[in-house]
């Protein structure tokens, strides 16, 4: 899921770091007012979850790799503004540390995977809602991963027609979205399916622990 440096040309990753800072203030508007005793053990220990989880890297064709999230249950349990925080919080460790996804990359990661993915799990989770909690939960889970991975998989596949040589040779990422989308998202069928039971799982205990309103 995560995309390294390299990958990506500068009219890609400039104008994302635009959208991701305004994103980023967006989010953290009113943040302190939020941030409590309660809340913040919460937020890490669930964020420190999500760490752990896309750690587990499985590699993928084309120079990317494919991992759970986390995602999905921090915006179910915080919101979409906190989870987009603390992915990004995530996604910046990771690469900083272990070289998962690159800095040039992080705005582009972290809008696919903290924002999109963050807004696509609490859309459906309304959504779906009425069908029961743990329905709604899986399925937001499950389709937050795979919006992720479509959008991630567009970028690189996108790559070859916006930044290439007089001759055609494209200067970063050289597969097509006739490649990327298939590589990415396969293997993610599979993975939103674990993504899916975690998040089931927790769910419940979230909400039985009254983590978050009935």
């Amino acid at each position: 899921m995560h995309i390294p440096d390299g990958f990506l040309s500068p009219q890609t990753y400039l104008p994302a770091w635009g959208l991701a800072a305004g994103a980023w203030a967006w989010a953290g508007r009113g943040l302190a007012a939020r941030l409590d005793e309660r809340l913040v053990p919460r937020l890490a220990m669930l964020t420190g979850l999500a760490y752990a989880l896309g750690l587990v890297m499985l590699p993928l064709p084309g120079g990317t790799s494919g991992h759970a999230l986390g995602v999905a249950l921090l915006a179910l349990v915080f919101g979409v503004r906190l989870a987009f925080l603390a992915y990004s919080g995530v996604l910046g460790l990771q690469a900083l540390l272990f070289g998962a996804g690159g800095i040039t990359a992080l705005a582009v990661n972290a809008l696919a995977i903290g924002l999109l993915g963050g807004a696509v799990a609490v859309g459906l989770h309304r959504l779906l809602r009425r069908f029961g909690e743990d329905l709604a939960a899986g399925v937001a889970a499950f389709v937050s991963l795979q919006a992720s991975a479509l959008l991630v998989a567009l970028v690189l596949g996108l790559q070859p027609s916006i930044a290439r040589r007089p001759d055609g040779t494209p200067l970063f990422f050289p597969l097509g979205p006739e490649i990327t989308v298939p590589a990415v998202l396969l293997p993610h069928l599979l993975i939103g399916v674990g993504e899916a039971a975690l998040t089931v799982l927790v769910w419940r205990i979230a909400r039985r622990k009254g983590w978050v309103g009935p």
